[in-house]
């Protein structure tokens, strides 16, 4: 699937059994591929401080890097869910390396927070029929989105453009949680919270928007 703003109508109708916008007509909040160093703290200290909890899809070797911005995640309410344990593409191998990219970040979680993950987003977007029958074999749910804001293009101005066109009030919204993005993430989350206000969209809580 090619990345965009908003994915196509026939892609969302022939993967129907994924997430692409919220069940709630709230707003979510995601994050990819923390935790970082750069970035993870400045995504919380700006959650906190707006009392709103979001869903970060972490990758495995960053869990394992920052395992202490793992579990402050976890403590301060928010969702960790499966994207892989080394951002692989997934279309791009065969069904053992995906199982076992799968299963070795969700053992992770398990062994070193006693935490269930129940959701996965394939890197890149990227997924395919063999992909989609193996999410449902780690029983994951696979949450893609209806806005992607491009903020590793490192330039607020286009996240704006993102918020400011494609923005409903049932929006999965993809931010990241990487070094690419670390200068503008603030001011994104920002944006993306006075958007939502003058709209008069809520932001809503993981549980809530994918029930």
């Amino acid at each position: 699937m090619r990345l965009s703003y908003n994915p196509p109508v026939l892609v969302k109708k022939i993967f129907n059994d994924y997430y692409w916008q919220t069940s709630n007509n709230k707003i979510l909040l995601t994050f990819d591929d923390g935790p970082t160093e750069t970035t993870t703290i400045k995504i919380l200290d700006m959650l906190g401080n707006n009392n709103l909890r979001a869903m970060f899809f972490c990758i495995g070797s960053n869990v394992n890097k920052y395992s202490d911005l793992a579990e402050k995640i976890i403590n301060d309410g928010h969702t960790i869910a499966n994207h892989t344990m080394n951002h692989t593409i997934l279309t791009k191998v065969n069904r053992k390396i995906v199982l076992n990219e799968i299963r070795e970040l969700n053992n992770i979680l398990s062994n070193k927070f006693g935490y269930q993950v129940n959701y996965i987003r394939p890197p890149h977007g990227k997924f395919n029929f063999k992909s989609n029958s193996l999410f449902r074999e780690s029983n994951l749910r696979c949450v893609m989105w209806s806005l992607l804001t491009y903020d590793y293009k490192n330039d607020l101005n286009k996240v704006k453009f993102a918020i400011d066109n494609y923005l409903r009030k049932d929006s999965i919204v993809v931010f990241h949680d990487n070094a690419k993005c670390s200068d503008i993430i603030v001011e994104s989350i920002n944006y993306i919270i006075e958007s939502a206000a003058k709209r008069g969209y809520e932001i809503g809580e993981p549980s809530e928007c994918l029930k």
